[in-house]
């Protein structure tokens, strides 16, 4: 049993392994062109360690926001290029427009050519690479699982939708009269040779309402756990592969998924977080009174009626607040009784989906956001009909007014607008994964998604 692990990454890995060469081989190919043509703007570039350095931060911010991070496009030709078109022309500029820390501006504009297509063509090839060797099957991790033949289907087909690389060799059934299924089943008596015919690095345990009883099953896996077999819950495998929690319909423990994150009662992380509230509310108000004479025009001829409306929302503690916005729908929309807004929604004006697709009908949020009411990132508001409607379908619903609303949010980057049960409970999972894990990290990852969905106009 000394052959157990194959070659693998986690994802945490790869992501690390992405940022670091695709710095690494612009840095490469900035060495190469100095060599062997001896261009001055790149002699200077390597010369100055803060400008590398600045040239890094620049290319990890916008290969974020530009999704180089995101790993299902990270093994997609087509995608890939995209992004690394867009992530080397923003960097390029922004290098280039910041002379304090960089290189000051060649005379020669052939060198500026020269620095984007080294950028250009080096992320280009590391990405081929990945692609080719890295995002291959041959990177797979083999797992095996330890759970009801019922579930087996549906577990692996939503873990696999986030982590392909994640391949399940097979699985054993606690159940007393296994159900037929797609995935190899394998009798105790095997799982010694299974493991180590299969190269097996880990083993998932789903079914937890049941203890196993059979102590040859016991003695086997704390064998495996003694040779370097990972063991793990299901529920924490999909914990970290999809960045939600796998809560369901009918639970209603919500202790189960203690502890929440230590920052939502950390003083210093509360008071710092209101403060960045306070300034980017600020800045937002100021950008939406320079631009809203103009919204305010074409809003007199495309939607003829108002131009804000307000809602009770709630907020923390399950306290009810007035939220601001825009109105991108007809009036008496609601004329009927209240409805969830719906992908492609009649009632929608057509200059209403340009508000809601670049989210510009948001920013008279950032008012709530300075009274207090909301946050920039949290939960997003909902009425209270829907939250009483929703709450009584899925218990666990109240649990995200333990903090703020927010303007954004681990939800709303992460999953489409939806209006039904199912989508709720999505985006549930994902809001409690945010307070659970909440830090000042996982905010800067979100303000960044945040500028990918404005800028690819993701907005609903």
């Amino acid at each position: 049993m000394n052959s157990f692990k194959n070659i693998h990454f986690e994802i945490s890995e790869r992501k690390i392994l992405l940022r670091i060469l695709d710095v690494l081989f612009p840095i490469i190919a900035f060495f190469f062109v100095a060599h062997f043509f001896v261009i001055d703007y790149f002699v200077m570039t390597l010369q100055r360690p803060i400008a590398l350095l600045v040239f890094s931060l620049y290319l990890m911010l916008f290969g974020t926001v530009f999704e180089m991070y995101h790993l299902q496009n990270a093994s997609s030709w087509l995608q890939i290029t995209r992004s690394v078109v867009l992530t080397t022309s923003v960097t390029v500029l922004f290098y280039l427009l910041t002379p304090f820390y960089t290189p000051v501006l060649p005379s020669n504009r052939l060198q500026i050519l020269v620095f984007f297509f080294s950028v250009l063509f080096s992320l280009l090839l590391w990405r081929y690479l990945y692609i080719q060797f890295l995002a291959s099957n041959r990177f797979v991790k083999k797992v095996l699982f330890i759970g009801l033949s019922s579930e087996m289907e549906v577990l692996v087909a939503e873990l696999n939708k986030f982590n392909p690389h994640y391949k399940i060799m097979g699985f054993i059934a606690v159940d007393k009269a296994p159900m037929s299924c797609s995935i190899p089943l394998v009798a105790e008596a095997e799982l010694e040779e299974f493991v180590r015919k299969n190269f097996i690095s880990e083993i998932v345990v789903t079914h937890v309402k049941n203890k196993m009883t059979s102590p040859d099953l016991y003695n086997q896996l704390l064998r495996f756990l003694e040779n370097g077999v990972v063991i793990r819950k299901y529920s924490q495998v999909y914990e970290h592969s999809t960045y939600r929690l796998p809560i369901h319909f009918d639970d209603r423990e919500f202790y189960k998924f203690f502890p929440f994150s230590r920052s939502n009662q950390n003083k210093l992380y509360v008071y710092f977080s209101r403060i960045l509230d306070i300034v980017f509310s600020l800045i937002g108000l100021m950008g939406f009174f320079a631009i809203s004479p103009i919204i305010w025009a074409v809003n007199l001829f495309a939607n003829k009626g108002s131009f804000f409306y307000t809602q009770e929302r709630v907020g923390k503690n399950g306290i009810p607040f007035t939220i601001y916005k825009m109105r991108t729908m007809v009036k008496n929309a609601e004329e009927n009784g209240a409805v969830f807004a719906v992908l492609n929604d009649s009632r929608i004006t057509p200059f209403g989906k340009f508000l809601r697709k670049t989210r510009l009908d948001e920013l008279p949020q950032f008012i709530n956001v300075l009274k207090g009411d909301m946050a920039i990132i949290g939960p997003r508001p909902e009425r209270p009909i829907f939250v009483n409607q929703i709450a009584n379908v899925i218990p666990l619903y109240q649990t995200r007014h333990v903090i703020k609303p927010g303007l954004t949010g681990w939800a709303q980057v992460n999953h489409p607008y939806g209006s039904s049960l199912d989508d709720s409970l999505m985006k549930l999972r994902y809001d409690l994964y945010y307070i659970k894990h909440r830090s000042i990290f996982l905010d800067i990852d979100i303000l960044v998604k945040t500028m990918s969905t404005v800028l690819f106009f993701r907005g609903q």
